[in-house]
């Protein structure tokens, strides 16, 4: 007879370890999964490490946030779908409080002397918190001399030739897949050395595999119909209530496309949406892109979520019949559910499946390269920040098949590099905290405010 819970934990228990992470969830991806594995593997012992990284290969496989979708995956495997809400609900809350009313305060004061020198500093400081980004995942995932050379020819494709992202990571994938039996896009395992052994969620399954764990075509097609209803419902609400021309319909529209075609985690998924939320839609100015990311690194919970900003601010200079305030925060709410909800989805779904493939090689090698071309996307997002922090001016070059973005140097932005290069010098030198980091960058923002 099965068991009605993969573990002995009780909800109680789950529910305030779950708060406890995203209240810990500071530092992007790497410093929220760094938490989970501390919490969840070597703390608490719920899941072993192999399960885990496991677990972890099939988030970073999938659009969306990989650290909002491990958090759901092993709320799923403790107690059910419950638990998964449970888990990738808290995990996101209190930066969607947070995100909230910084971009309220942006959005009525950000312009306004000091609060606007405070969030220049913030830029300065995303710049070098996204280059060392490029450094921490490149140490971890370019083990070889193939995957060093997938990270340059995406790099190359996206910064030169504007390949499309999601090509670049279909192309990637479809290499490791190929190469696999090579030994080129052999995986690499991070996050330290947990501990050996079994977890709780283990030693249960050698028991009993559950049903829920189990793949079930029946299952599959309910929760598909629903969720699906549940994620694209407020998108076609949308449509036949406003119309396709409304900035609500496009703030959905928007983040369920972005939702299905991010793939490589959350920096990767940065690249597209500030080309598109920038340069195709102008809801914000480049700058604004990174007071958002900047919100977004200093608030708990996934990178992602600036997506909250980004609809605010969109929302909040198109309201329509409604007072700006409210607008800005049903557009920052819209934009996080048709972000956030997928990553329910995709784990529900292929959850079951994914546990039946436990050690498949191919698999490992196809998010091996996968990883590798993320690395060169990041690395054109750092240079897109640069181009836009650090001069006030650029030149885009067109030749056949090639589209080059350049800076004027005589417009260079002086205190915006004394910054940035100060910021820089912290992490990469005496790596300084984050948030120490940001702080200092702000009060560098202040004093060249005063000193102007």
């Amino acid at each position: 007879m099965e068991p009605s819970q993969i573990s002995p934990v009780s909800g109680r228990e789950a529910f305030w370890t779950w708060a406890r992470i995203a209240a810990l969830s500071f530092g992007g991806p790497a410093g929220q999964i760094a938490v989970m594995h501390r919490i969840l593997v070597e703390e608490k012992r719920w899941i072993s490490e192999a399960r885990f990284l496991h677990a972890l290969n099939y988030c970073m496989l999938l659009p969306g946030p990989e650290a909002h979708q491990l958090a759901v995956y092993v709320g799923w495997l403790m107690h059910r779908i419950r638990g998964g809400i449970l888990s990738g609900t808290l995990f996101v809350l209190p930066g969607v409080v947070s995100l909230g009313l910084l971009s309220w305060v942006y959005a009525v004061w950000g312009q306004v002397g000091i609060v606007g020198a405070l969030f220049f500093g913030i830029k300065c400081a995303v710049l070098a918190i996204v280059l060392d980004a490029v450094r921490r995942i490149g140490k971890r995932a370019l083990k070889s001399p193939a995957l060093v050379a997938v990270a340059g020819l995406a790099f190359i494709g996206i910064f030169v030739f504007g390949v499309p992202f999601p090509l670049i990571i279909l192309a990637a994938g479809l290499a490791g897949f190929l190469g696999r039996g090579s030994g080129w896009f052999k995986p690499a395992i991070g996050h330290g050395a947990g501990r050996e052994g079994q977890g709780l969620i283990d030693a249960q399954f050698v028991l009993a595999i559950p049903a829920h764990v189990k793949p079930s075509a029946r299952r599959f097609g309910i929760i598909a119909l629903t969720g699906a209803g549940l994620w694209l419902g407020p998108l076609a609400a949308c449509l036949v209530l406003l119309g396709p021309a409304n900035v609500f319909t496009a703030i959905a529209a928007f983040n369920s496309r972005m939702a299905v075609v991010t793939f490589g985690g959350a920096y990767a998924a940065l690249a597209y949406m500030a080309q598109q939320a920038v340069e195709h839609f102008h809801w914000l100015k480049p700058g604004e892109m990174l007071v958002g990311l900047g919100f977004a690194e200093t608030t708990p919970g996934p990178l992602i979520s600036v997506v909250q900003f980004v609809g605010f601010m969109a929302a909040f200079r198109a309201p329509g019949i409604l007072s700006p305030a409210l607008a800005g925060t049903l557009g920052g709410l819209l934009a996080m559910w048709a972000t956030f909800v997928p990553s329910f989805l995709w784990i529900f779904l292929g959850g079951p499946y994914m546990e039946a493939l436990i050690g498949n090689k191919a698999l490992n090698a196809a998010l091996s390269a996968i990883t590798a071309a993320v690395v060169g996307v990041i690395l054109n997002l750092a240079i897109w920040f640069a181009l836009n922090t650090l001069f006030d001016q650029a030149v885009t070059l067109h030749f056949p098949g090639v589209i080059l973005k350049l800076p004027v140097l005589h417009s260079i932005n002086w205190p915006a590099l004394v910054i940035a290069s100060g910021a820089m010098v912290a992490i990469f030198r005496f790596r300084a905290g984050m948030v120490t980091v940001l702080v200092a960058s702000c009060l560098a923002g202040i004093t060249f405010y005063f000193a102007g």
